[in-house]
């Protein structure tokens, strides 16, 4: 290693260190809690930033893994100090916790700036967490560590194994179509979540783990063990002494971060048929680390990255319990590492090559082999059009492949509202070969892009056996959700993207193969309707949303806050 940090060096020394007024009063305050002066004076202090909640199942285990982050952190000769953040928890929050990622990386910024921090470990794991945290640490720069939450154990019901999120969709559709009972819906409730930890299929929380690790930014195999694993308390531990050795040897995003750390997480999305929301999250965190990424990027490397996790809602039955003992993630990055940048830095101190070298995978249905993949391209793809002129997604791994080319009349919807209120009416003008178009629900029309892209299939289509249709707004979906759903639409409805303009019956062209989404109406025509449009009557005049509503971007940006996002870095407060 080069050449390490001196005690005078650190930055809590300007907080503790000094013989002064102010330093006289902080270690007097650090005493007053029951401290040494010995136990943080000339040590690096380790901030861990915590989502832990009692409204956060996802996370409820960080209380205890917070500990576990302290002993390693004592262990090794740093200053544990825990610091409360936002959970941003995707069950409860309304309208959508995505409404909240960035107020969570502005709150990690900040916490971290504002107080005598070295160094940082960031516990998170449910969806919006892992971007909203890594975010906020990568715009204020200091050495951080991911600790990711785990998925949860395999839901159980009637001899059956259930995956969270991807079995609540598909027998919500059954019950709908009579084919399950409300007493037997009702009992599936005990044993699809069976224990704390995020989802355990191949959703947006176990994507933007693994995403993380394959920035480098976790410890090895962190992101892949189950959070009631023995494994689990010792990674955190491990995390703990690691930051330590970081901040000494000045470990920072801008000394680690390469284009190929960002590529990483691209390829490792796409191969293991990763979440929509991934797209969005991603381009967020690398704009942070000043790095280029973009939807076409984004495509390109899924046209080259075969898709090779087995894993729910993409194909096959197997979840994430099942991919850990496959090998878990190492295995999986070792497998993907052709078109991997092996060279890459990571939070181990190695490179991402040195990281993989000896795992292995211990199950080739589930991890498969690069010449036996589930798809020859990644799972998602990247479409534009006179639709979309700055792109739209769609996660081909879990769409009927018989609708990926498609023509059909569109049935629109102009809110989720109207949606509800519409969809099961038996005398709605809607066929298999329909195109469901829901908009009003983007970054600004949601507000926050909530998860209403997968939208579901009309009661009176169900009865007759239809199982998908192509569906398509500028809504998310769920990353456990499957279904030929067309996403992230831009620019949204709610700004006059041509979504706004869609009337019932115009004919939509999904061609995927070719990456096109089209409006089949002559432009004229649209000249006629965008003359016609007038912008949505602003429903935020206060507060946080109002705030998000005047500084968002779209989606195909990453749907930060532009005064987050861009401008000279913020420097150091003064300590008078």
């Amino acid at each position: 290693m080069g050449t390490r940090k001196r005690p005078d060096e650190l930055r809590s020394h300007r907080w503790y260190g000094v013989d002064d007024l102010r330093a006289f009063g902080h270690r007097s305050r650090m005493l007053q809690m029951g401290f040494s002066e010995a136990d943080f004076r000339g040590k690096p202090v380790i901030g861990i930033i915590n989502t832990w909640s009692e409204l956060s199942p996802c996370h409820f285990h960080f209380r205890t893994r917070a500990e576990e982050v302290k002993r390693g952190v004592w262990q090794a000769g740093g200053f544990p100090v825990e610091l409360p953040a936002h959970p941003v928890t995707e069950q409860y929050m309304k309208p959508t916790s995505m409404l909240y990622r960035n107020m969570l990386a502005m709150e990690t910024e900040e916490l971290a700036r504002s107080q005598p921090c070295d160094g940082l470990v960031l516990l998170g794991g449910c969806d919006k967490t892992p971007p909203g945290l890594v975010m906020g640490a990568l715009s204020m720069g200091l050495p951080f560590i991911f600790v990711p939450a785990g998925p949860m154990l395999r839901g159980n019901w009637r001899g059956k194994t259930l995956g969270s999120g991807s079995d609540v969709w598909k027998y919500n559709a059954e019950l709908r179509a009579g084919n399950i009972t409300e007493a037997q819906w009702k009992d599936m409730e005990t044993g699809i979540a069976r224990s704390f930890g995020t989802c355990m299929t191949a959703g947006t929380a176990a994507t933007m783990m693994l995403a993380c690790e394959a920035m480098g930014l976790t410890l090895p195999g962190a992101s892949s063990i189950p959070a009631p694993d023995a494994n689990h308390p010792r990674m955190a531990t491990d995390s703990g002494r690691r930051i330590v050795d970081m901040v000494w040897e000045d470990l920072t995003p801008a000394a680690m971060l390469t284009q190929g750390s960002v590529d990483n997480a691209v390829a490792a999305t796409m191969a293991f048929g990763g979440s929509t929301n991934a797209i969005i999250h991603i381009i967020a965190m690398a704009r942070r680390a000043g790095l280029e990424l973009d939807l076409e990027r984004f495509d390109t490397i899924s046209r080259r990255v075969p898709l090779i996790a087995n894993l729910r809602p993409n194909a096959g039955e197997a979840l994430m319990e099942d991919f850990f003992y496959a090998g878990g993630s190492r295995a999986f990055l070792k497998r993907l590492s052709p078109h991997l940048d092996l060279t890459a830095k990571t939070v181990s101190g190695g490179t991402m090559g040195e990281d993989i070298a000896d795992a292995e995978v211990f199950d080739d249905d589930v991890i498969r082999p690069l010449n036996r993949p589930i798809q020859a391209e990644g799972g998602l793809a990247v479409v534009k059009g006179t639709l979309a002129p700055k792109g739209a997604v769609i996660k081909t791994s879990a769409a009927d492949p018989k609708l990926l080319t498609h023509t059909g009349p569109a049935v629109v919807f102009d809110n989720y509202a109207d949606l509800k209120k519409r969809l099961d009416d038996p005398d709605l003008d809607v066929t298999a070969d329909s195109v469901l178009v829901l908009r009003s629900s983007g970054p600004q029309g949601g507000p926050g892009m909530p998860e209403w892209g997968m939208m579901p299939i009309p009661q009176k289509l169900l009865k007759q056996g239809v199982r998908d249709m192509v569906r398509l707004s500028d809504a998310r979906m769920s990353g456990t959700s499957y279904g030929t759903c067309v996403l992230h639409v831009a620019p949204e409805s709610h700004v006059g993207g041509p979504l706004a303009l869609v009337r019932d019956g115009d004919l939509i062209r999904l061609d995927v193969p070719n990456r096109k989404l089209d409006l089949l109406v002559d432009e004229a025509e649209m000249e006629r309707r965008r003359a016609a449009w007038t912008p949505p009557v602003r429903r935020y005049e206060r507060g946080w949303t109002s705030m998000y509503l005047d500084q968002v971007t779209q989606a195909d940006e990453g749907c930060d806050l532009r005064f987050l996002e861009a401008g000279a870095p913020t420097p150091e407060p003064d300590i008078y």
